[in-house]
């Protein structure tokens, strides 16, 4: 039995732009490049230019259709004025900006003509929108979890010692071999597998049946390989493979005795009984100790083909000091000239002057228009990212002012997202974007934007100190402290207290771990 059902349903979806925008917003400058790439090269109506080029194109528009002439305007005059008020506002001081919404795009003139011929609807639906698919859509990886893109110049690791493998005198199974063993290193130079899972995967991948001491042949000699200590398995076998390259001296002979004979009390720093055990003096202990915290313990991450390769990051925003004034200004790259191809405006005019518009006509003209709106898109959403980018870290220069002056650690005021986000009138959210991957350069190096977001920590006089400033101090107490006697958490904490900060043992505890600063026992030296 048929029935007809009526039901009323309230839903709330995002718009293909502000989806477009908001995957936009949180990609740093590197992989912005990319995404203008890959778009100019899936979308024949994008195309790069400046205001120069389109005057004729505007011109001409205008004398064919001036009502057709607004929506193809310079894509980057909108930006730039924007650009230059929000510079004079930011140098005056400055007035709160309203909100920036995405503005809605008015179909072109000639699509309205005859809607029952030619209809946005009768190629787009709400699964597929042309125009804000991209790559990267769908679950991916968290925002918090996106790493900071960094320019990449180094060699590899693997090849350098594949290279090196090839100049050995090996038969034609030690080279598979080898080869397996090399493939195993891990990033920081270690191979940690098992010699029996490394003889089961040459039998099943490669057909090649090798005894363990076979394979342990092979493995010693790409350890003599350089960089010293690559393909050890565990960090005493890494430090002994180093020394082994060294002149065989006293002292040399002196670490090794305490690294194979007396490692677990070495990694513990139980100097005395080291000196009880191996019956040194303490000028040898001393001179042993010294030569061995020379040694790489991560071979693999270090040297111009080390697997952790020479990196630069790339700064989104660029803040520099003119007689007290701040100027900040976005990355050129985060600033592409970019504007809908004349050729295809020209397309949708010959389409309305058409006599005769059969059907591949209006297929050839939906995909025109898809490709349009699509590129309308994009440009509105790139216009968007720059202003919201320099409206938040506009918001940020004035809040930690006193920081960007004198680069100094301790002037950090404590700042959380919903602070910038209730200054610029945007969601938090949307700050986290901006704030998630993003760098800036100051006369005082690059920082994350993440760095100048901390929490408050309250003081005796009543006033919130930022938790980057409390670190900093916390660094100093350290540092200055006697490396033969260093001070517990507990005296951290009084001396936290007595400097009026209220902390608790646990927080000094966190914020050292924090600063990768190990504990009073581990930083004791001789």
């Amino acid at each position: 039995m048929q029935r007809l059902d009526m039901k009323q349903l309230l839903s709330q979806k995002l718009s293909p732009q502000q989806i477009q925008f908001i995957k936009l917003l949180q990609i740093p400058t590197a992989e912005l490049e990319t995404r203008i790439k890959e778009e100019l090269e899936v979308n024949p109506a994008l195309e790069e230019g400046d205001e120069n080029t389109d005057d004729e194109l505007e011109d001409q528009e205008r004398d064919d259709d001036s009502d057709d002439s607004d929506d193809f305007d310079d894509p980057d005059s909108e930006f730039d004025s924007d650009d230059n008020t929000l510079d004079e506002d930011f140098s005056e001081g400055a007035e709160e900006q309203p909100e920036i919404e995405l503005p809605a795009k008015e179909e072109p003139a000639e699509t309205t003509k005859d809607n029952e011929e030619l209809d946005l609807g009768d190629y787009l639906n709400d699964d597929e929108i042309a125009g804000y698919k991209m790559q990267g859509d769908g679950p991916g990886e968290p925002e918090d979890d996106r790493e900071m893109p960094l320019a990449d110049t180094g060699g590899s690791l693997i090849d350098a010692l594949m290279d090196q493998l090839g100049f050995a005198d090996l038969d034609e199974k030690q080279e598979a071999i080898g080869r397996q063993l090399i493939g195993s290193i891990d990033n920081d130079g270690y191979i940690r597998r098992d010699l029996s899972a490394i003889a089961n995967d040459l039998a099943f991948s490669q057909n090649i049946e090798a005894e363990e001491a076979e394979i342990e042949g092979v493995l010693h000699l790409v350890q003599s390989f350089d960089p010293p200590g690559i393909a050890a398995r565990d960090l005493q076998e890494c430090l002994l493979l180093q020394l082994e390259r060294r002149p065989q001296d006293e002292v040399t002979e002196h670490a090794e005795r305490i690294l194979s004979e007396t490692f677990d009390e070495f990694t513990k720093k139980h100097y005395q009984r080291i000196q009880q055990k191996l019956d040194l003096e303490d000028d040898e202990l001393k001179e042993a100790i010294a030569l061995i915290l020379k040694l790489n313990p991560k071979p693999g991450g270090t040297g111009p083909v080390g697997l952790g390769k020479v990196q630069y990051i790339i700064p989104d925003f660029i803040l520099t000091t003119d007689n007290g004034q701040f100027n900040l200004t976005l990355n050129s790259r985060n600033a592409p000239d970019l504007r809908v191809a004349p050729a295809y405006t020209e397309m949708f005019q010959a389409y309305d002057k058409a006599a005769k518009k059969d059907k591949k006509m209006k297929e050839a003209v939906t995909f025109v228009k898809q490709k349009l709106d699509s590129a309308r898109w994009f440009i509105d959403a790139i216009k968007q990212r720059q202003q919201t980018l320099l409206r938040t870290m506009d918001s940020i220069v004035r809040y930690q002012h006193e920081f960007f002056l004198e680069g100094d650690e301790s002037k950090l005021r404590p700042m959380i997202l919903k602070d910038i986000a209730t200054e610029i009138g945007m969601d938090i959210s949307t700050v986290s974007r901006v704030a998630n991957s993003k760098s800036v350069q100051t006369e005082f190096g690059i920082y994350p934007l993440k760095y100048f977001f901390s929490e408050g920590i309250a003081t005796d006089s009543g006033e919130d100190a930022s938790s980057r400033e409390v670190k900093h101090i916390l660094k100093e107490i350290i540092e200055g402290e006697s490396k033969g006697r260093p001070l517990s958490d507990d005296k951290l904490e009084k001396m936290l207290n007595a400097r009026g900060y209220n902390i608790a043992r646990r927080t000094v505890a966190k914020y050292r771990e924090q600063l990768n600063i190990p504990v009073a026992r581990l930083r004791k030296e001789l």
